[in-house]
């Protein structure tokens, strides 16, 4: 069976004005009526080149407390290497459908792996304004290079370049975020499984809609991983839902957009908190971003860390071996 991209039925409806019934939200989630129009307070921008260390520290942690979400400028990830990134995924994207479908993630696949568009189960049954590609770039032990695109055929080098560098940028935060719980410097690290964690690649390709007033790229959701690092493309679209409202992030060149996941969540027992966020489409351009979700391996089994559980801070979360926890997420499952 074919499965319908939704880069294709862009190219069929901004002809016509309309989108497909299965596209449009209820009231309450289209972006027209719930997005909040009055002053926008800026998501937390942290600048990592900062001399003072403590500043820069207490900046991390407050965000992750507060917001669970904020962006870091100055990071050590050249620019170049960005907009190079950036390049090499448009280009993919840009292929003929064959190309693309070259590296489709296999219809009865167990993994995520791979060019796709739908994700997970919507309980209405509705479907994003997206296409995808999955694939984990790090560590070489778990790179499945036949997910990665052959077109252009620099995609591998410029990935590889990137993984290296999110993987430092990655373990800096961890390390500012585990002391800001009072445990040692790798304490988060090792609780996501240390060097067998991995680092899943997506690459987000929100076409241009003709009702983005009705739609939605992503709905609302918080991240299975630890930590996301994302670079969006200059197309705004990333909203923040925070004091019961949905907000729009602001774009910011070079940044790199951080997100506490539900699994650095439930390893701080709360503390730091779990963005909810969703992803608004353009009528006219097309929005691309690119998060690298750095993830616990299948097998490891993520709750509170001990160290922080006590007769006042009893545990708020159940372990889950990771595989369990994202299957029951995905499905719409409980995780009590």
């Amino acid at each position: 069976m074919e499965i319908e991209r939704v880069q294709d039925i862009s190219s069929s409806s901004l002809h016509t004005e309309a989108i497909p019934l299965e596209f449009i939200r209820s009231e309450k989630e289209q972006p027209a009526i719930t997005t909040f129009r009055g002053p926008v307070p800026a998501i937390p921008v942290v600048d990592l080149s900062d001399p003072d260390e403590e500043s820069v520290a207490r900046a991390v942690v407050k965000a992750s407390e507060e917001w669970g979400i904020f962006q870091v400028v100055n990071h050590g990830i050249p620019t170049e290497l960005i907009k190079r990134l950036q390049e090499v995924g448009r280009t993919f994207f840009e292929l003929p459908s064959s190309e693309k479908e070259s590296v489709a993630k296999p219809v009865d696949a167990k993994d995520i792996e791979g060019y796709g568009t739908k994700l997970q189960k919507e309980v209405e049954g509705k479907k994003a304004w997206v296409d995808h590609l999955f694939h984990r770039i790090w560590p070489p032990s778990c790179v499945n290079y036949s997910f990665w695109p052959k077109n252009p055929p620099e995609y591998r080098e410029v990935n590889e370049e990137y993984a290296l560098h999110v993987k430092k940028l990655s373990e800096t935060l961890l390390g500012i975020l585990s002391e800001g719980l009072g445990l040692r410097r790798e304490a988060l690290r090792e609780g996501l499984g240390g060097d067998l964690a991995e680092y899943m690649m997506k690459i987000n390709y929100y076409p241009p809609c003709p009702r983005p007033d009705l739609a939605l790229g992503v709905p609302a959701h918080t991240d299975l991983s630890g930590i996301t690092l994302l670079v969006p493309n200059e197309v705004p679209g990333l909203q923040v839902f925070k004091d019961d409202h949905w907000f729009d992030a602001e774009y910011i060149p070079s940044a790199v957009i951080v997100h506490i996941g539900d699994q650095i969540l439930r390893l701080s027992n709360g503390r730091y908190k779990n963005v909810l966020h969703r992803t608004t489409v353009d009528k006219d351009r097309t929005r691309m971003s690119w998060p690298v979700f750095l993830e616990p391996h299948r097998e490891m089994i993520v709750g509170p860390l001990p160290e922080l559980i006590s007769d006042d801070n009893p545990p708020k979360y159940k372990p889950f071996a990771f595989k369990d926890y994202s299957y029951r997420k995905l499905n719409k499952l409980p995780l009590d």
